[in-house]
């Protein structure tokens, strides 16, 4: 094994490591965690290959949760975050980076049970109205979800990359 390759495979095992305990240790908050910040930064750091660790957290959840009709969202929740990222230019303004990062992560928690929705939906056959009360009985929770992320995501984004590609 090359040793670039050797070197991907450690570091990117230990960031799904340190994602899947970060969110295990915050587990008692209500949908405040740090993956989102997490995502945001691999991505920007490390481009498509962030889709490595990513996916290796997904299936950390996956192992310790149980493979179980909740876990089957998470296969394109989290993508959808990275594509979001991966849309960004490569070199934002560094006074706006933060509020960028901050943003792009806020709103992806705010819509998580919007994203969630349709896997609910074909899962238990909710009709439309069902989906839509699905939607509006989790809403506090996306809120919190939401506030949390654009607080985390703009407070430690930022110096979370510098200190990834300091060490890349």
């Amino acid at each position: 094994m090359r040793k670039s390759v050797a070197k991907d495979v450690a570091v990117f095992g230990m960031l799904a490591a340190i994602m899947f305990v970060s969110k295990k240790l915050m587990e008692g908050l209500p949908n405040i965690h740090l993956v989102g910040v997490f995502i945001t930064a691999i991505t920007v750091v490390y481009r498509r290959k962030a889709l490595f660790p990513l996916y290796a957290y997904v299936m950390l959840d996956g192992f310790f949760g149980g493979f179980n009709l909740w876990w089957l969202p998470y296969l394109y929740i989290w993508t959808l975050l990275w594509g979001a990222v991966m849309l960004l230019p490569e070199d934002l303004p560094r006074k706006a980076a933060p509020f960028i990062y901050g943003g792009i992560c806020g709103l992806h928690g705010l819509l998580f049970g919007v994203l969630y929705a349709p896997a609910q939906a074909l899962f238990f056959g909710l009709s439309l109205k069902g989906t839509l009360a699905w939607i509006a009985s989790g809403f506090p929770f996306d809120c919190i979800h939401g506030a949390s992320n654009l607080v985390l995501g703009t407070v430690l984004t930022v110096p979370l990359i510098r200190i990834m590609k300091k060490f890349r």
